[in-house]
């Protein structure tokens, strides 16, 4: 295991690979798509060589927007790092100081939505400080749920309080997983996110992928490979959803959004 994303520096990287998903009840219903997302070192936004031809706030094929994270700020304020600085300072978490990489969706011919972003917080030394999973529905909603003092390869828990799927109650709890490993050179990252409700494990969930430095040819291959990837994530959540309603697969109305928009649970690592 590594404390930080590969042995590059801090240069922004794109990682292919794969989303999955698996329901276990009360229908079984699975799947699996190839993807590819950034990870972004939001210390170092400003400074093109770290960026590699990515397009951050303006217009491009393939771009970044400070306003599409956080409370929506754009770089005049600070951008979406200000509102991450802020919102730890809130919480107490003085000693975030090192880099903050961003595990996200870009805005692809000007479109983006994101299920869910991660934002990893690194203390000066390069540690793992916290993890701040950034959750968007498609009812225009999003949440905050800050995960302190993580550690790679360890569980952490944190109680569902936000609406995000039809298809399940806001109640239960999640399970995170996050693993970096390095092999033959190469760096690769997996998030697992599962869902347990009061009768046990309901979803299973991960986005994998291996990181390579984002490169000018690097967005071009993801341009001509996916040139609807962002549009495509929003159509296949709606297309799950019709074969879970097929399934007769009970639906559920949306309650009222959290009265705060960061959660945030206690320290509670499992081996």
């Amino acid at each position: 295991m590594i404390d930080a994303p590969g042995d590059r520096g801090a240069v922004a990287q794109i990682g292919w690979g794969q989303v999955r998903h698996t329901r276990l009840r009360p229908r079984r219903h699975a799947f699996a798509y190839d993807t590819w997302f950034l990870l972004l070192p939001m210390r170092r936004l400003h400074e093109p060589a770290a960026l590699g031809g990515l397009a951050v706030n303006r217009a491009g094929t393939i771009s970044f927007h400070d306003r599409d994270h956080g409370d929506g700020r754009g770089p005049e304020r600070g951008g979406a790092l200000a509102w991450l600085t802020e919102m730890l300072a809130g919480e107490g978490i003085a000693d975030a100081d090192g880099e903050v990489w961003l595990h996200t969706y870009p805005r692809v011919l000007g479109y983006t939505f994101k299920p869910v972003s991660f934002w990893y917080c690194h203390r000066a030394d390069g540690s793992l400080r916290a993890v701040v999973a950034e959750v968007n529905n498609t009812f225009g909603e999003r949440h905050c749920y800050l995960l302190d003092r993580p550690r790679y390869g360890a569980e952490l828990r944190a109680d569902k309080c936000f609406h995000v799927s039809p298809f399940c109650r806001t109640s239960g709890g999640y399970r995170f997983r996050f693993m970096r490993t390095v092999h033959a050179g190469q760096a690769r990252t997996v998030v697992r996110v599962d869902h347990d409700d009061t009768d046990g494990p309901l979803l299973q969930t991960s986005v994998s992928g291996t990181l390579h430095p984002i490169t000018p040819a690097a967005l071009r291959r993801a341009l001509w490979r996916y040139p609807a990837m962002t549009a495509m994530v929003m159509a296949r959540i709606h297309w799950q959803a019709l074969q879970l309603w097929l399934k007769r697969v009970g639906f559920h109305r949306k309650p009222p959004a959290p009265d705060r928009f960061v959660t945030r649970q206690p320290w509670e690592p499992h081996a």
